[in-house]
């Protein structure tokens, strides 16, 4: 099966904080990991977000070109994201050459089709600087909901889109000024020309009983109130507008949000570019049961992100598509790219606080993701996010909670069971023991590590991480009681020799399991429970962070960092036979247990 696992593209404006990579970072390579295991051919892609007017006014504060700006935060992005572990195929940016013409494509086809249409709207100017203010940085109070803190394009309490000037007291956020709004020309994309063919997606994704419920009533709830919605900015860092009396205004660019979605395909078409064969993308993305746009059974498109991106999702990104194919209310046709496949589900997690409060860098309620890594290493936080994590409600982030999971779980739980294991082989055998017969307590101890694949797979593909990892947990627990139950550190007689190989043998199969089990949440110490056992080589992959060259003329001398990797080595999903006479050594502890008052005393708590 051909699995597109579509990430959402971090904004490159700064580093990255938990409550970002606890939306799209962890769940996604959890799943792109797993389905990699089960046999399937994913493409992985993602990449930096890097226009708009955020971007231009962050530049100017820091004294810098935006150029300049996108290229530093570009660099740390990619190496957080890849020293997280994460697998993607290609991790590109926005400012490619290709990115601007697969984007600028869409857009003239969707103009072509009809549903691109010019109207004049009120945009936001600031008074002191004559600068267009993104609706993002623009606040106020929610006509809808009375929310006191609604952004310029969504209300993050009531969900609904809305426009600068429909905000009560609307203030920017960059100076507390009131803005004027003026007139000025724009191209809106028709959704209401789109709605019926959303609407009939939609309740298709709803009958498939796939979609968290969260994310299919809010966005089948928003096709209520549908009006068109800008896609064009009074800019100068973007994407030019492809259409003639357009294409060379200094001041007019692609809506950010248009662009951005738009990355999921145009990463694709890099990528297969990059690999000598720049077709290949068509496999995960041009259906081919040959009914409209819909996927063949052998296609499937997983989107993940945050819940404060649902919209762009489930609505912005669908009508571009539907607009591209000519599948709305005035027809149409295809473009160069064909008829492209609507997303099978919209993984979309709720917010990981920071305590009682919403991270959020502008307040100061941030833990960057490179601190966490740097001090603590990746498999406590991407264990916490799986356990602990906003799949689907808040869930409140403490380091207490942290440590105590990170101690309780994974050092006295998984890493002890591994490291008494190989501990007692190499003590005992200095190699992995043949068994002798079986009792029954080996044997239902077997056909319970065995069995989790059968449970664990199925949640994984279904995007449920947290009871996935549980389970896991649970089969943890119970090698831990059968080692109890066995007692191989009393098997000290010769004459139960053969019953202390057994055993033992029995202990290091499910041990290795186990950490197959436990691959896709925790690659990393996947990789040192390998050796413990003694494996050689990389267990898991892990992906690369590499410098590129632009592959068009216009990027003719930009090189830029990029995540990628070759993912397959990646073990398959199923108990697999250890092999007698593997040498083990006396193991290294697989995870580190944390003293609670030191790393609370590092976070300036007590």
């Amino acid at each position: 099966m051909f699995v597109l696992s579509a990430v959402a593209w971090p904004y490159a404006n700064g580093p990255r904080h938990l409550g970002h990579i606890a939306g799209f970072g962890v769940p996604s390579d959890v799943f792109s990991r797993y389905m990699r295991m089960a046999g399937h051919d994913v493409l992985m892609v993602s990449g930096s977000d890097e226009h708009g007017t955020p971007i231009l006014v962050l530049a100017d504060k820091a004294g810098v070109s935006p150029t300049e700006f996108v290229d530093a935060n570009h660099a740390v992005i990619a190496g957080e994201l890849a020293d997280l572990g994460c697998t993607y195929d290609l991790y590109t940016r926005t400012t490619t050459a290709n990115h601007y013409a697969v984007a600028q494509e869409l857009f003239r086809r969707v103009w072509e089709n009809g549903y691109m249409v010019e109207r004049t709207q009120k945009g936001a100017i600031s008074p002191t600087t004559g600068r267009t203010l993104p609706d993002r940085y623009i606040e106020g109070t929610c006509p809808i909901c009375g929310y006191g803190e609604a952004r310029g394009d969504q209300c993050d309490n009531c969900g609904n889109q809305l426009e600068p000037e429909e905000l009560i007291d609307p203030r920017s956020k960059i100076n507390g000024e009131t803005p004027e709004f003026v007139e000025t020309q724009h191209f809106f994309l028709d959704l209401p020309a789109l709605a019926e063919a959303l609407r009939t997606w939609l309740e298709g994704r709803e009958e498939s009983g796939t979609w968290r419920p969260n994310v299919i009533r809010f966005s089948l709830n928003i096709l209520d109130d549908i009006k068109p919605r800008a896609m064009t900015r009074d800019i100068d860092w973007g994407i030019p507008v492809p259409l003639d009396g357009w294409l060379d205004l200094p001041t007019k660019r692609l809506y950010v949000w248009f662009d951005a979605v738009i990355g999921y395909l145009s990463a694709s078409i890099e990528w297969a570019r990059r690999t000598g064969d720049p077709d290949a993308w068509r496999r995960w993305w041009n259906p081919v049961s040959g009914i409209g746009a819909d996927p063949g059974p052998d296609q499937v498109s997983y989107y993940f992100m945050g819940k404060d991106n649902i919209t762009f999702h489930s609505q912005i990104w669908p009508a571009e598509l539907l607009g591209y194919a000519g599948r709305g209310s005035r027809g149409g046709e295809p473009g160069v790219f064909g008829e492209l496949n609507l997303p099978t589900e919209v993984v979309s997690s709720e917010f990981l606080t920071f305590g009682d409060r919403q991270f959020s860098t502008s307040r100061g309620d941030v833990i960057y993701v490179r601190d966490v890594l740097d001090r603590y290493g990746p498999d406590g936080i991407r264990y916490y996010i799986c356990a602990a994590g906003p799949e689907s409600q808040d869930s409140a982030f403490t380091w207490r909670d942290f440590v105590q999971r990170n101690n309780s779980e994974l050092v006295a739980g998984w890493g002890n069971l591994v490291s008494r294991t190989a501990a007692m082989v190499a003590k005992n055998f200095g190699e992995i023991p043949g068994p002798g017969p079986l009792e029954p307590v080996d044997e239902d101890i077997r056909a319970t590590v065995v069995g989790a694949f059968e449970t664990v797979g199925p949640l994984l593909e279904r995007n449920r991480v947290k009871a996935a990892l549980a389970e896991v947990m649970r089969v943890v627990g119970e090698v831990n009681a059968y080692v109890s139950r066995t007692e191989p550190f009393k098997l000290k007689a010769e004459d139960e020799r053969e019953r202390l190989a057994t055993v033992l043998h029995t202990l290091v199969q499910c041990v290795s399991d186990l950490n197959t089990l436990l691959a896709p949440f925790l690659p990393h110490a996947a990789n040192r429970v390998h050796a413990a056992l003694g494996g050689s080589g990389e267990f898991m992959p892990m992906p690369v962070l590499t410098e590129v060259v632009g592959l068009d003329d216009a990027d003719e001398g930009k090189r830029y960092p990029v995540i990628s990797g070759d993912y397959s080595t990646t073990p398959p999903w199923r108990s697999v036979p250890v092999v007698v006479g593997t040498p083990v050594t006396k193991p290294t502890p697989v995870f580190a247990k944390l003293d609670e008052a030191e790393v609370l005393a590092e976070w300036g708590l007590s």
